[in-house]
């Protein structure tokens, strides 16, 4: 894993949208297409709408999401709903690119989950998955001490008790999440720098699920200053 540290969030936003636009010019410049999972939370969303003006090929930008609150579709707790928002709304990105994890129309948990699953499998590879990390060192909706961090064979699990509302959620696997050819960590926030260090520290994947996140060509844990306060000038 490569960790970059920025001044600030603001430098984090702007610096990683200027990565993943050139990712991307590069990825559709080499195989005429760039699949994408994006994240919710604040700097995920700070960072879609940062995108907004930004010069990409949305024709052929494919987009997911590594979790999802297991909502209404119309519900404003949707990821998919608050990227439309900030992002996606805003660009000529065909509809039939824009593969959201399954909305809750009363279709038990467990069965959207093979759905997802199955949405996932025939999107092929994802050539990078974005995250974001909490406080306690959780990754898409995998929590330290539930269970689902590692589920091999399964690509999209179903959680019914996320400590963060609302308790039913969709999320990438962390098999998952590693079958993505790059993954990138975005964290901001001194209540975060606990959990980065953690995550650094080779903790179990039970005790801090970013820590498990490994993309199968790149790795990078993009921080703000305040986040890698506790890192070691060594260790980053």
């Amino acid at each position: 894993m490569t960790v970059i540290v920025h001044a600030d969030r603001a430098a984090l936003v702007a610096q990683t949208a200027d990565r993943l636009v050139a990712l991307l010019a590069e990825l559709v410049a080499a195989q005429g297409r760039a699949t994408i999972a994006v994240t919710g939370g604040s700097v995920g969303i700070e960072l879609l709408a940062e995108l907004a003006d930004r010069e990409v090929d949305w024709q052929r930008v494919v987009v997911t999401w590594s979790d999802e609150r297991y909502v209404a579709a119309e519900s404003p707790d949707r990821n998919a709903r608050q990227a439309r928002e900030a992002l996606l709304d805003a660009v000529p990105i065909p509809a039939a690119n824009v593969r959201e994890l399954p909305a809750d129309d009363g279709t038990p948990l467990a069965e959207a989950a093979t759905a997802g699953t199955a949405l996932l499998r025939e999107l092929g590879t994802i050539d990078l998955t974005l995250l974001g990390m909490g406080p306690d060192a959780h990754i898409a909706s995998l929590f330290p001490g539930l269970p689902g961090v590692h589920e091999p064979g399964v690509a999209v699990i179903g959680v019914t008790d996320s400590p963060k509302p609302p308790p039913a959620r969709l999320s990438f696997t962390v098999d998952a999440i590693n079958a993505s050819d790059r993954v990138w960590l975005i964290v901001a926030g001194a209540d975060k720098a606990e959990a980065v260090r953690l995550a650094r520290s080779g903790a179990a994947a039970e005790t801090a699920p970013a820590g498990t996140a490994a993309g199968r060509l790149e790795t990078i844990m993009l921080l703000d200053a305040e986040a890698a306060a506790l890192l070691e000038e060594d260790g980053r």
